[in-house]
């Protein structure tokens, strides 16, 4: 992609009025744009990283035989008074409207109940279990606060999954799998080595959940570690939790993190409430086991952006970055060699953010550092027929052949 086509600009300034890190970085970078308080449209570099990140959970929830589906924002009052959640005293997020013949909608803000009552018309028989979906839906939540940036939003992307078991059994079974299959996500994302499984809250949902956060210094809880980081429990919690699995509150040391993921075993709860059954091996009708489990993309985004941007701009993990190299051609000398570059790296199935403009040295440069890709390879006047090649997060450039260029990039 050339700059010279995109239509937004990096900023000098940081917006006015906005307090986090993440969204300041990401609106002067032209990565997002906010239209009120804790609601953001996605510009198209910005909507790269969405789709990235996207791409990753997509493939480890296919791995572990999930189906991807899309479900309607659009929800009925009668399904959610089924399990007494549609009352705003028992759950506060709710974003409600009419339509014009007066009857309520609920704006999805999660979809546990409405998988349910889809669900009931496939899941007949022991034979249709287990089964396990997912999407990647907008949901919308009527926060009471919303200065965190793209990390704590009204509205956001989320991939919610569920899956349903005949059995307690199945259901644990799969649950671990699922703990697994989010561990590489995070991995994959580069916050892998500082996010960890916790005991927390339901919240909204059930009494314990289990957590996905990662130490970041913009997040909003508080987490206690043991020495060995292999116990993390959510600070709500804290008492009712290290009791139930018999640690010492003296070894868990306190960090601050954001949360970026959150599972959920509902067992039979929401079936019985819904009449959601199935036909056992016996005969006899029972209910469903359910289990639900997501992950905040823009949420993700957000957290990458706070940990890992520097005093220049942002800095992007390969995994999610939206072109693998930043090229910027410096004089119009080089610009033969430059297209010829640039043209060579696509079709190595490289992409390439192409900086083409007819800009100042100072501008290029530093709007390459400002956009965040990993590498960033100049062509000048000083370069000859070489390229010179710098990682984002290393100050070292070298002065490579374009064969060199092409295998460190491989």
């Amino acid at each position: 992609m050339r700059l010279s086509k995109l239509f937004t600009k990096t900023q000098k300034t940081t917006p006015a009025g906005e307090v986090s890190a993440n969204a300041k970085l990401l609106i002067q970078a032209g990565y997002i744009h906010k239209e009120m308080a804790g609601v953001y449209a996605y510009m198209p570099l910005g909507l790269k990283v969405v789709e990235k990140i996207k791409q990753v959970v997509r493939e480890e929830m296919e791995a572990i035989d999930s189906q991807e589906l899309i479900m309607t924002n659009l929800q009925r009052p009668e399904v959610w008074k089924q399990t007494d959640r549609w009352d705003d005293k028992n759950v506060d997020v709710w974003f409600k409207t009419k339509l014009q013949d007066g009857n309520e909608l609920g704006l999805a803000w999660s979809h546990e109940e409405p998988i349910l009552d889809l669900m009931r018309h496939h899941v007949h028989s022991y034979k249709d279990l287990p089964a396990s979906v997912y999407q990647f839906q907008t949901k919308l939540r009527n926060e009471l606060r919303a200065k965190s940036g793209i990390m704590r939003g009204r509205e956001f992307v989320m991939k919610d999954m569920y899956s349903l078991h005949a059995t307690q059994a199945d259901m644990d079974e799969y649950y671990e799998k699922a703990i697994e299959a989010y561990k590489k996500i995070y991995e994959r994302l580069g916050i892998g080595d500082e996010t960890f499984v916790t005991f927390a809250s339901g919240g909204a949902f059930t009494k314990f959940s289990h957590e996905f956060q990662t130490i970041c210094s913009a997040g909003e809880d508080t987490l206690f570690v043991n020495k060995e980081k292999t116990i993390a429990v959510n600070e709500e919690v804290l008492d009712d939790a290290t009791k139930e699995i018999g640690v010492d509150k003296k070894t868990l040391k306190p960090v601050v993190t954001a949360e970026v993921g959150n599972i959920f075993k509902f067992g039979t709860e929401k079936s019985e409430k819904m009449n959601v059954v199935f036909t056992d091996k016996d005969g006899k009708q029972k209910p469903v086991y359910l289990a639900s489990y997501g992950v905040g993309v823009t949420r993700v985004m957000g957290v990458i952006v706070e940990k890992f941007a520097d005093d220049n701009g942002l800095v992007w993990p390969k995994e999610v970055a939206p072109f693998d190299v930043h090229l910027a051609l410096l004089g119009d000398e080089q610009r033969k060699h430059a297209e010829a570059v640039y043209e060579e790296l696509m079709s190595k199935g490289i992409s390439v953010l192409f900086d083409d403009r007819d800009i100042s040295v100072g501008q290029k440069l530093g709007d390459a550092d400002m956009l965040g890709m990993p590498v960033r390879l100049v062509i000048g006047n000083k370069t000859g027929d070489k390229v010179e090649y710098k990682e984002r997060t290393q100050q070292k450039t070298e002065l490579l052949a374009l064969e060199q260029v092409l295998a460190k990039l491989k």
